[in-house]
């Protein structure tokens, strides 16, 4: 079977050869329990903390601050659990909307009642005034604001550093999930935010690995499953081969991959140049906006996304209608709800998000393929099934 061209790595990625092989190195020879007492277990003690100090050194911060955990959704809870208890009971959660839904679930629950939507403008970006005029209208006092770096659904980027550095002049707690721009872009200044967070599985790591950066006066953080290991910081054992793979991808995306963004911009820049005028009434959202080079969110101008989604898979493309965790889920998407796409334009809307590895003449298979599905779709409108040729593996390298 010949490998489908992949438009869905923002909903997961595939493991990275580098990642695959630091997970088998650590299986055979770092398989213990670095909590025991014995001598290897010592040793795989050891190289965890090597992973904790690499991995902040990639961010610019001091390991004692990076925090192993499941993913982002555990994450996110642990500190809006964190906040609940140190706030001050009248503090207000200042939160962009477009997050993704564990965040919003996370800060939703513990915080009810107490969350202040930031205003965002006509792409999604919130800008550092726009953050200024709603802490200063807040109808209470604000001790925390959660910006993501960039968007699952849209790709849109987030300002973030701009952000946390206001909060910080004001004394806020900054909060940011950076799973999206992790392996994506240079990562070296997210030691200057106060809490960040990431799952491994989104740049190539394993599934059920992920690590969180906390506040640096927040020493008597504690994660919702306890203490015990991580200075304290959250129980249960260590996994050493998923941390250890998780590094690996990271650090090689940013010592040999991150610099192609400008590149892989184009290619994206280019396949929806082509889809516009190959089905005309298309549009794609946050076209203006500073976007990953990854990510093309578009507005299809006739049928349900679903049926596109099959048809597309029938041509051998793997694409999606946004973010994989609301897929089956009734109702439209908040994040193009939030920016002012109406339900019936979300019911069309697909998501195209590449990988490092995706070639530039794979987006132009996509587009073409799109063309091709637009055409036979409306020859054979209330006609019965539509045939789509398949991807040809002789068509290029994949």
């Amino acid at each position: 079977m010949s490998p489908v061209p992949y438009f869905d790595h923002n909903a997961t990625s595939p493991l990275t050869t580098v990642a695959r092989d630091a997970w088998l190195r650590a299986q055979e020879q770092a398989w213990h329990n670095p909590a025991s007492l014995y001598r290897d277990a010592a040793r795989v003690r050891l190289r965890l903390d090597g992973v904790r100090e690499s991995m902040g050194a990639l961010i610019n911060a001091s390991p004692e601050r990076v925090v192993f955990t499941s993913g982002a959704t555990e994450a996110s809870h642990a500190i809006a659990h964190h906040l609940k208890r140190v706030l001050p009971e009248s503090s207000l959660v200042a939160i962009n909307p477009t997050e993704h839904p564990c965040v919003l679930a996370a800060f939703g629950t513990t915080f009810a009642g107490r969350l202040h939507a930031l205003p965002l403008d006509e792409h999604g970006v919130i800008t550092s005034e726009a953050l200024d005029g709603a802490l200063t209208r807040a109808p209470g006092p604000v001790g925390a604001v959660v910006v993501m770096a960039a968007n699952n659904e849209t790709g849109v980027l987030q300002p973030w550093l701009k952000l946390a550095e206001r909060c910080r002049q004001r004394g806020i707690s900054f909060v940011c999930d950076a799973t999206q721009w992790i392996g994506k872009l240079p990562s070296a200044d997210f030691g200057r935010a106060d809490w960040v967070f990431a799952s491994a599985h989104k740049w190539g790591g394993t599934k059920g690995a992920g690590w969180l950066l906390r506040a640096e006066q927040a020493t008597d953080f504690h994660s919702q499953l306890g203490g015990e290991q991580q200075r304290g910081h959250r129980g249960g054992t260590e996994d050493f081969p998923a941390a250890s793979a998780m590094l690996a991808a990271w650090a090689d995306a940013e010592r040999s991959k991150v610099f192609w963004e400008s590149e892989r911009s184009a290619w994206k820049d280019g396949f929806e140049r082509e889809i516009a005028a190959y089905v005309p009434g298309v549009k794609v959202i946050g076209a203006r906006a500073d976007r990953l080079w990854n990510t093309s969110s578009v507005v299809m101008p006739a049928h349900e996304n679903t049926r596109w989604v099959t048809l597309l898979d029938k041509a051998g493309f793997a694409v999606s209608t946004g973010s994989a965790c609301a897929a089956g889920k009734e109702g439209p998407s908040h994040v193009l709800a939030a920016l002012g796409v109406s339900p019936h334009e979300t019911r069309r809307v697909l998501r195209f998000s590449a990988g490092w590895e995706t070639t530039q003449e794979e987006w132009m298979d996509l587009a073409r393929a799109l063309k091709t599905v637009s055409e036979r779709s409306q020859a054979t409108a209330g006609s019965g099934a539509v045939v789509i040729p398949s991807h040809s593996a002789e068509e290029g390298p994949r």
